[in-house]
């Protein structure tokens, strides 16, 4: 069976941006533009922050199951701590994914406005240092993410810090992923054929293979082959309500690797860039034409959407 073919996806360098913004943001609008994906090099999340972080998410996931669950908040939809395998399911999918899950949300002061609406985080008591690097992580992520949506806001012809009150104290959440080792005759994918809820995804890659897009010119699946330390980006479905698909959310999957790999873990850490709880997700006036008539003509708040969303995977019941 021959390899799924690559995805030509452009890698960009973070640092360029610094050198020339607009340059950068064209570069990197287009990427999104033409696939919904864009691969950057360069990103400033500190490699050795990175490191501990693999090793961490790990020993979380080698835990005792029991331990693991011990964290699990039924009913919650999975907005921190635990989530266990075969608990998500794609939407319209017929097999839950192979796969188990820890979120880290943002640390806010007690009394904030939107703690109702975010959830405090469920920190283990093992592995040791894991609440400081996660803490770290996350405020790297969120930096870079920062970076990406005053590109992006560039490319859609506004003010480069159009998004930064949008996502001041957004509803981010910083994803570790374990897909264990599966049998030759599992069910189902590790991840199935789905779109990101949010605004923007950053992935840091994983050792195993089987990321891949659907390419909408062809309609072939191409698989996203990073360069190490690189970081995958994606458009989530908020930004592509937002700019009326002007930027696609793009369907994607990860498939079950080949039997001589299916004893091998996979790990990946996705950093879900969100906005506030009461931001609303309404049409730009600039992504809409003659050509590209409204289709969102009803606003909807972030708080709103994820909730709808979270209900068709599955991690909320209705």
């Amino acid at each position: 069976m021959p390899d799924t073919a690559s995805a030509q996806v452009p890698t960009l360098s973070l640092a360029d941006q610094a050198r020339d913004p607009a340059a950068f943001a064209q570069a990197f609008g287009r990427s999104f533009q033409r696939f919904g994906f864009a691969i950057v090099a360069d990103h400033g999340v500190p490699q050795d922050l990175i490191g501990r972080a693999w090793q961490q998410t790990e020993a979380l996931f080698a835990l005792p199951e029991e331990e693991k669950r011990a964290y699990h908040v039924p009913g919650a939809g999975g907005a921190r701590g635990y989530t266990p395998f075969k608990t998500e399911i794609a939407k319209d999918a017929k097999h839950v994914d192979l796969k188990e899950f820890w979120h880290v949300g943002r640390e806010l002061p007690e009394g904030h406005r939107f703690a109702g609406d975010m959830p405090g985080n469920i920190w283990p008591d093992r592995p040791e240092g894991f609440r400081d690097t996660f803490v770290d992580l996350f405020a790297a992520f969120d930096r870079a993410g920062d970076r990406l949506l005053s590109a992006i806001a560039l490319y859609l012809g506004l003010d480069e810090h159009w998004f930064d009150p949008a996502v001041k104290d957004g509803n981010s959440v910083l994803r570790l992923l374990h897909y264990p080792p599966i049998p030759a005759d599992a069910e189902g994918v590790r991840a199935g054929a789905h779109e990101d809820i949010n605004l923007i995804t950053l992935l840091l890659g994983a050792e195993e293979a089987g990321l891949e897009l659907l390419d909408r010119d062809s309609g072939e699946w191409l698989a996203i082959k990073p360069p190490e330390g690189a970081m995958v980006v994606n458009v989530g479905d908020m930004l592509q309500r937002l700019t009326n698909h002007v930027l696609p959310s793009t369907t994607h999957r990860v498939v079950n690797p080949p039997v001589e790999r299916r004893g091998h873990s996979r790990y990946s850490m996705p950093f879900f860039l969100h906005p506030a709880p009461d931001f609303l997700i309404e049409t730009l006036p600039g992504c809409v034409s003659a050509e590209n008539p409204d289709r969102y003509p009803t606003p909807i708040t972030a708080h709103d959407y994820l909730h709808e969303r979270l209900v068709e995977i599955g991690l909320i019941k209705k």
